[in-house]
Order: C-alpha cells, then sequence, then structure tokens
C-alpha cells in the first residue's frame, strides 16, 4: 500500500493483509530540519569500522551510522504510534518483551546494501542468547532532496519457487528514497538498497531505519 499521511487510516491497515506500507509526506520539513541538526551532531562509525556487518556485506561501500538522541527519538517513536504497528506485533503469541532498534544512517556515491531478508543471522547466528525476533522493519527518509538519476532506490522482493524447487526473487516494489517518506514492511522480507549514483555528487542519502522486535518465553 502507497499513500499521503494524510489519507492514510491506521486502524483500517493490517500488515498481515498488506506486508509493505508506504506513507509519503510523513514528516513535516521542521521534523526533517531537526533530524538532519541532530545527525551533525551525532558520532558516526563507517561500515569499515563494523568488522562483522563488513564480512556479511563486503562490497557496499562504506556507508555510516549513528545512535539518535533521546529527544530525536521520543519525537520519532511517538509519531510512530501507529494503531497498525501495535496491532501487528501483538499479533504473536508469548510475547515476555518488545524492543525497538533504530539509527541514523547516511549513505554516499558508492553505498549500497546486497539483498537480504533482515532476519540477521549472517553475523548473529553464533549469540546466545539469541536477538529478539524482527518483527516489522522501518527506513524513513530525511534528506532535503533526491532526484530519480541519484539511485538509492530500496527494492523489495517476492520470494517464490521455480520449477525445479529453487528460491527465486521478483522485484515487488521499486521505492525512491523521497524525503518525508516512510517505509515499513514484515520481517523476513528479502530486499535490498540500490547504489548511490556518482551524478549524487556530495548529496546524501539521510535515513533513519531499524526494528520493531519482540522476545518470547520458550
Amino acid at each position: 500500500m502507497k499513500v499521503p499521511f494524510h489519507q492514510f487510516h491506521s486502524k483500517n491497515f493490517s500488515f498481515h493483509t498488506d506486508p509493505v506500507l508506504v506513507i509519503e509526506d510523513f514528516w513535516t520539513e521542521t521534523e526533517m530540519e531537526t533530524f538532519r541538526a541532530a545527525m551533525t551532531r551525532s558520532t558516526w562509525t563507517s561500515l569499515f569500522d563494523m568488522p562483522a556487518v563488513a564480512e556479511a556485506f563486503p562490497n557496499t561501500g562504506n556507508w555510516q551510522k549513528a545512535e539518535i538522541s533521546p529527544p530525536e527519538a521520543r519525537l520519532f517513536l511517538d509519531k510512530l504510534a501507529l494503531a497498525c504497528i501495535a496491532d501487528y506485533m501483538e499479533s504473536f503469541p508469548d510475547i515476555t518483551q518488545r524492543h525497538v532498534n533504530f539509527n541514523y544512517y547516511s549513505y554516499g556515491v558508492g553505498d549500497c546494501l546486497p539483498t537480504h531478508d533482515d532476519t540477521d543471522d549472517a553475523y548473529t547466528s553464533n549469540r546466545y542468547p539469541p536477538p529478539p525476533l524482527r518483527r516489522l522493519a522501518l527506513v524513513t527518509y530525511v534528506h532535503p532532496e533526491w532526484h530519480t538519476d541519484w539511485g538509492g532506490e530500496l527494492i523489495i522482493y517476492h520470494a517464490q519457487n521455480d520449477q525445479r524447487g529453487k528460491r527465486a526473487l521478483e522485484i515487488a516494489c521499486c521505492i525512491a528514497p523521497r524525503p518525508g517518506s516512510v517505509v515499513i514492511f514484515a520481517v523476513p522480507r528479502f530486499h535490498r538498497v540500490c547504489r548511490v549514483d556518482a551524478l549524487a555528487g556530495e548529496h546524501k542519502r539521510l535515513s533513519i531505519a531499524g526494528w520493531f522486535m519482540t522476545e518470547h518465553s520458550g
């Protein structure tokens, strides 16, 4: 589903029936400016300084990640207190704890992310106890502008088996990183971030991304 924020009725939407939601014009210009200002004050970590992640996602440039400070985190989560998110998260049995994990991301020319399904298995499979289960993935874009030929699209795939029983991926959605939009989708779901083109120059693909997660008994 793709819908402008002013036309979106959260109580009428379900991720069980429509696993991908795109809301346009979710953030106001003032809210995006608040996030961008906070980003300039943040301490950024490059992919090369995250060895486990870099090993899991080689040849993806050197994108950067930073933590969200408490005031901006409150702004972010307060506006995302949508009924459709709460309903989906509470639909799983035997929940013992609920978690969120969101960070700032900056992608420049040459940066991308290869196809993965957000299960986190590539670099957490040996952790004990296992990490919380990612239930909903979210990415939202706060850069001031983005042109079509700058790349950086989010590609979401539909997975199915071919005639030989092998998994085959077909493009279900190609979502441009439009400023102010938010994309939420159920996990696991194969997706990737297209490489930012050299035509972007010094412009950065600025986003907030992460997950709504659960832990369970047993």
